[in-house]
């Protein structure tokens, strides 16, 4: 473990810089946390929280110089590799007819600073779903590849975080190229820092470090210790021995589905907002002459009416059966389709849910239910 001081991010970031990548990050704007480009350690969020509780966020101020201690805002890393909007095609007619090309976006080669845990994972669900497939994400693949990833364990857990049930952290897993933790104490601003990748190593040789004595590692290891007893929900704690899986699939006729659907918008915020949703429409554009068309894709969502539309009309015509799929397919069918849970237990959902619907609640009226 190695010890790196708060001044020497600025070089960081510079080194990085400098190897020709993007640097991406926190930083406070729309008084919110989001992710923006980078280049000086000014811009991270030094001294601000966030307050959170369902359908609810707010910026706090701390009485530290914390860079790192915030929970997940409204955006993931997800916008950069899987962006909302994407042109796909371009066609034109010349003298020969029309002619199609596929489009030649310039894809920045990005470093991400301040990855926390459960996007991480997050990052690593992807993976499975749009690279490692039968048919990988040519989009996907490209902005992912070479992407250099900075994490940071979460020492500061927010009341709609789960992520310990989940399997999301609070310590990241792997994936990373340096994993720092924070530490904030009367003897200075520091990070305790691990290579996880030759790149890893290569950066952090160019920024001035130390051996993390005992001490530090040891405290660094008990805020992580004491983030993962105090995580605002937990999605298995009202039910312990339940199969999550099997409950979803025993209860598709739920009187619960009703219950929720009378308070769900159908606005699809929890989908837009989660760092492992993947659904995807295209939409062809032309100029108003009719030589220029364009195919784009972009986001959509299975809360949206006409998303399983198919000849004759939609499948799921009722918010009770979009918010049941959504459920479902996140913490059951996602299982066998790609071997893992679809949720990392970020707490964007319930967060960002304009009326405050919890996904951890709806699990736990249908383990009730169920008995």
């Amino acid at each position: 473990m190695e010890l790196v001081e708060h001044d020497d991010l600025d070089v960081l970031i510079r080194v990085l810089l400098d190897q020709g990548y993007t640097v991406v990050g926190p930083t406070v704007r729309d008084s919110a946390i989001v992710l923006a480009e980078l280049t000086g350690a000014d811009q991270l969020p030094s001294g601000w929280g966030v307050a959170t509780d369902a359908g609810s966020y707010r910026l706090v101020a701390r009485d530290d110089s914390a860079a790192f201690a915030h929970s997940a805002g409204p955006q993931s890393w997800k916008s950069f590799i899987h962006p909302a909007h994407e042109r796909i095609t371009t066609s034109d007619w010349d003298e020969s007819g029309m002619v199609f090309r596929a489009a030649a976006e310039p894809r920045p080669r990005y470093a991400f600073l301040g990855v926390r845990p459960c996007d991480l994972a997050a990052m690593g669900v992807l993976d499975g779903v749009l690279a490692r497939c039968a048919y990988p994400d040519p989009g996907y693949t490209a902005r992912r590849d070479g992407v250099f990833v900075v994490a940071v364990n979460c020492t500061e857990p927010a009341a709609t975080c789960f992520c310990v049930s989940m399997g999301g952290g609070p310590r990241a897993q792997g994936g990373y190229d340096l994993v720092m933790t924070e530490r904030v104490d009367d003897t200075g601003h520091r990070y305790v820092v691990e290579a996880g990748s030759e790149a890893g190593r290569r950066v952090l040789d160019s920024v001035p470090h130390r051996t993390a004595d005992a001490a530090d590692v040891e405290a660094a290891d008990a805020d992580l210790t004491a983030a993962a007893e105090r995580m605002g929900r937990d999605v298995g704690r009202a039910m312990p021995e339940i199969d999550l899986r099997q409950l979803l699939a025993d209860n598709r006729e739920s009187p619960l589905w009703d219950e929720v659907a009378s308070r769900c918008l159908s606005c699809a915020n929890c989908t837009m907002v989660c760092p492992t949703c993947f659904c995807t429409t295209t939409e062809d554009v032309t100029d108003l002459t009719g030589d220029h068309a364009e195919r784009w894709r972009r986001w959509d969502s299975c809360f949206n009416a006409d998303f399983s539309y198919l000849h004759g009309g939609a499948v799921r015509t009722s918010t009770a059966s979009r918010y049941r799929q959504w459920i479902s397919h996140k913490l059951s069918t996602w299982h066998d389709q790609f071997g893992t849970s679809g949720c990392v237990g970020c707490g964007r959902c319930v967060t960002w849910c304009p009326v405050g619907i919890d996904i951890t609640e709806e699990a736990a009226k249908l383990a009730g239910s169920h008995d």
